[in-house]
């Protein structure tokens, strides 16, 4: 199983970092999940293998501590690229060697299945037993050259404890971005802080605050004093004369003057906070310094507390300020008020000269405050042209100091030379170390050279190996596009051809004709019936190609789909299997249904499956082909856990030898019966069958373990069923399932007690869930048990068609034997109306013993027998098996008196000794 942690890049702006995340690579969909932890249930996403290309950059040796040392990418079709980091340059080429081979299995096993749909629809690799057998799994001819080239570019390699389901046990690697855990909780403090500052705001005041070393007021839009002189002038209308105003007409609005120094203080607060954090670097806390950082941080946060303090306190003046303000507007509008009332006397045109002379004040103020911001802008430049002067005095004191530093180098060295001509045996000593650190320093840009060489090697044979299986995948896919062109072709010509036949065989119909004999349209029909009885075989694989596949000769669990001896029964199968497909192709509730199933399974890969209400809805839905060797093995370990627990290590094996070895009395009617088991499944068809060794195994063992069963007719079809899905050990304890813990004591033995008393308990049912049925059946006298006696025994093997078998089993080795209950009710109820049209006894048994083949809507089936069956509580199951089974008891035990009496009788009289009983008869 492919796991381990990997490091994810996510997230956005300051806080985009890796995260550490448990990855698990998922073989049926070549899928790579990934969970926030090995415990968790529901993955955080996933990454499509499938469809993607891997890449990575090889640094410059040293850099192999550095965050892109063993980061890599996965680029999907969509252009988005995931970065994955693993915690060593080795665990990142394991994860890639590993991804590059999962997609590569994953992609031809799919070619495979592809190209040989008739026989199954997924790949290989997901199918245990023997309908796994029939799909070939092999890579396709054209891919040996690329495999052998893949083989040759392969790095070997192996994982260190961080990969693999060991890794689950251990810790998370520790990420330097955790560091910075409270940014998002102070954002959201501070967030708080705020909201609450502006809970008295109303929409006629809009407060935006922003810190700066002062706060300024801002003027109101054109927009703002249009609506507010509406509202005033409507105000005025309605409350003539009032001065009592409440609140201000002018929406207020504390924001900032376009400067590059100035910012909110939410920025200002969360920068400063960014800092703070971003000053511990992360190797402090792998320098043993963890006391003196956690010292750091608490005097830190401290700080931040007071510097939070006086900011609330800035605020608290400033909303003084702003109150003071208001009322400074206040006054200024009552000023207004007052004025507009005293002008109301004064001539007209003395009004129209003041008013001019506020136009020219208003224009002097405009005029003032322009000059204003041109006199800020040149002290704003000349305090510039002050800075870059004094920059540049500061390099020249820098460049005067560095010619005195090159001067007293050279004076240094000078007299370091004169030293030298006075000292010459030193001097031979000095040229030998320098030339000893020369040569060292050489050797390690060798070495560093060395490095960069082996990583470029590695990383040119994995870019060389990625394009070669890309460039492959993609012949195949459109060696795959041509065959499905020419298949549509071939379909579209076969639809042209039948409808033409068709049209000529309408047109002659309807042209009356002397005889038969004569008719043009006899020769049309006898050529359609022959066309129409060629079944598909696989014996002319260079037509297979081109000609569509509509009805093979065998379906996917390995059924014979059309019959060999009658072909009036050939042509009515043809047609069934016809409608199935139709069905199948026409309902889009499969393709739900499996994504529903996909989705399920994708939340139990960091946990167990467990029952559950999902869980049992899914498998009433019916398993999908490709799992449902996992889940019937899940089911039957359910159930027979205890008995396992109780058994030592290769039980199944031991019994087998035993019934090998020694004399076992129930062998002879095992080999008897094995090719009659299934005749029409292509497993068991023949001696050498490779279904007909596994059955064998499988009986004799269950017979050793159960010799108070041993064999019974009916359990070979249990074991043949299980055996399309299972291995031969877990067909045993399917086996086991039904027999010990399913189906009641005594349903298997030589009486068949347990298989009387579900006939009866089923009449009682039928009684009460379909009156009409049973009253129709009574009034002619027809015991139907004749016919449900076998769909209870082997759970409906050879009753109905395979597609709905199969969903039967599903339901019955999760949920138990009321689900026999159900089905063979829904069976009556499926075709109740068809069976009270017949009115004689001869034609309803006739029709009872093939209706249940003319049933193919499975979905229609299952809602019927969950959903108009309900209630269904097995008490009362249950409570009707106690109460007929001592009435059957009772019956068996006059008849053995019966017996008795008569071989007693026999005994005795001399004309009825050559009498004998069927018993003995069979011995």
């Amino acid at each position: 199983k492919l796991c381990g942690y990997l490091q994810k890049l996510s997230g956005k702006g300051p806080l985009r970092g890796f995260r550490s995340r448990w990855f698990v690579f998922d073989p049926r969909r070549c899928y790579l999940y990934y969970f926030k932890g090995p415990q968790e249930a529901l993955p955080l996403g996933y990454l499509d293998i499938a469809s993607a290309c891997f890449s990575y950059h090889q640094p410059e040796a040293g850099a192999g501590a550095g965050d892109e040392a063993a980061a890599f990418e996965v680029h999907s079709p969509s252009g988005v690229v995931a970065v994955l980091k693993a915690a060593t340059r080795q665990d990142m080429t394991y994860w890639l060697q590993e991804l590059q081979q999962k997609r590569w299995e994953y992609c031809n096993n799919l070619d495979a299945a592809k190209r040989d749909s008739r026989t199954s629809p997924t790949p290989s690799d997901f199918s245990k037993g023997l309908v796994a057998k029939d799909n070939p799994g092999s890579i396709l001819s054209q891919n040996t050259s690329a495999e052998r080239a893949r083989n040759i570019l392969a790095v070997e390699t192996s994982p260190t404890d961080l990969v693999g389901e060991q890794a689950a046990s251990q810790p998370a690697p520790v990420q330097p971005s955790a560091i910075n855990f409270s940014l998002k909780q102070w954002s959201t403090e501070i967030k708080n802080s705020m909201s609450s500052l502006r809970k008295g705001n109303n929409e006629n005041r809009k407060s935006i605050f922003y810190t700066t070393e002062d706060w300024e007021l801002l003027d109101p839009t054109p927009k703002d004093l249009e609506e507010s002189m509406a509202l005033e002038e409507k105000r005025k209308h309605l409350a003539e004369g009032s001065k009592g105003l409440t609140s201000s007409a002018f929406p207020f609005e504390f924001g900032r003057i376009p400067h590059k120094t100035r910012r909110p203080l939410k920025d200002m607060i969360g920068s400063n906070k960014s800092r703070n954090s971003s000053d511990s670097s992360p190797t402090e806390w792998y320098a043993g310094n963890g006391n003196k950082l956690v010292s750091e941080l608490q005097l830190k946060y401290q700080n931040q507390q007071e510097e939070l303090e006086k900011l609330k306190k800035d605020l608290l003046s400033q909303k003084e300020l702003v109150r003071l303000l208001q009322q400074t507007v206040r006054s200024s509008q009552y000023d207004k008020y007052f004025a507009s009332r005293l002008y109301e006397g004064v001539p007209k045109d003395k009004l129209e000269l003041l008013h001019q002379k506020d136009d020219q004040i208003l224009g002097l103020n405009n005029q003032l405050e322009k000059l204003n911001l041109e006199k800020d802008s040149l002290q704003q430049e000349v305090k510039n042209l002050k800075c870059k002067v004094g920059e540049l005095n500061e390099r020249l004191d820098m460049l005067m100091e560095t010619i005195q530093a090159k001067d007293e180098v050279i004076m240094k060295l000078s007299r370091q030379l004169s030293e030298c001509e006075d000292i010459t045996s030193s001097q031979s000593g000095a040229v030998n170390s320098s030339m000893a650190t020369s040569t060292n320093k050489e050797l390690q840009e060798l070495d560093r050279l060395k490095d960069n060489l082996q990583g470029y090697k590695t990383q040119n044979k994995f870019l060389n190996k990625e394009i070669l299986e890309l460039a492959a995948l993609r012949r195949n896919a459109e060696a795959r596009e041509r065959e499905w062109q020419a298949k549509y072709t071939s379909l579209e010509a076969k639809l042209c051809q039948i409808e033409s036949k068709y049209l000529i065989l309408l047109q002659e119909m309807k042209t009356p004709v002397c005889s038969e004999e004569q008719s043009p349209a006899r020769e049309v029909i006898t050529q359609l019936l022959e066309d129409a009885l060629k079944a598909e075989t696989s014996e002319q694989p260079e037509q297979a190609f081109f000609k569509p596949h509509l009805v093979s000769e065998y379906d996917i669990y390995g059924f014979q789909t059309v019959p060999e001896d009658d072909d009036e029964e050939k042509l009515v199968a043809k047609s069934r299997a016809l409608d199935l497909k139709s069905l199948s192709l026409s309902e889009n509730r499969e393709i739900s249904t499996g994504v529903k199933w996909e989705n399920y399974l994708a939340s139990t890969m960091n946990r167990e499956m467990i029952r559950c209400v999902e869980l049992k809805n899914l498998i009433r839905s019916g398993i999908p082909h490709e799992h449902r060797s996992k889940m019937w093995k899940w089911c039957i370990n359910l159930h027979v856990k205890k008995f396992k627990d109780s058994t030592v290590p290769g039980y199944f094996q031991t019994l087998l030898q035993n019934a090998l070895e020694k004399q076992n009395p129930a062998s002879k009617q095992i080999e008897l019966d094995l090719l009659r088991t299934l005749p029409n499944n292509k497993h068991y068809s023949s001696p050498t069958s490779e279904g007909i060794q596994k059955l064998r195994n499988v009986l004799l063992a269950f017979s050793w373990r159960n010799p108070d069963i041993g064999y019974c007719q009916g359990l070979n079809r249990l074991v043949a069923i299980a055996l399309l899905y299972l291995e031969q050990e877990d067909a045993f304890w399917c086996l086991v399932t039904i027999v010990e813990v399913f189906m009641p004591r005594d349903y298997y033995t030589k009486t068949l007690l347990g298989s009387q008393v579900d006939q009866r308990v089923f009449k009682d049912l039928m009684s009460e869930k379909l009156p009409r049925l049973h009253a129709h059946f009574e009034q002619y006298k027809v015991d139907y048990t004749l016919i449900t006696f076998n769909w209870f025994l082997v759970v409906f093997v050879d009753s109905v068609v395979s597609d709905i078998l199969f969903k039967i089993w599903d339901s019955f080795l999760y949920e138990g034997p009321k689900v026999i209950f159900r089905f063979a009710l829904a069976l009556f109820k499926y075709k109740e109306e068809d069976i009270l049209k017949l009115q004689d006894s001869m034609s309803i048994f006739k029709y009872l013993r093939y209706f249940t083949r003319t049933i193919l809507d499975a979905r229609k089936l299952t809602a019927i027998a969950f959903g108009d069956l309900n209630p269904f509580p097995l008490r009362q199951i249950r409570n009707r098996r106690t109460y007929h089974l001592e009435k059957v008891r009772l019956e068996l035990t006059e008849l053995e008196a019966i017996r008795e009496d008569f071989l007693r009788e026999r005994e005795t009289c001399v004309e009825k000794r050559d009498l004998i009983s069927d018993d003995e008869e069979d011995s």
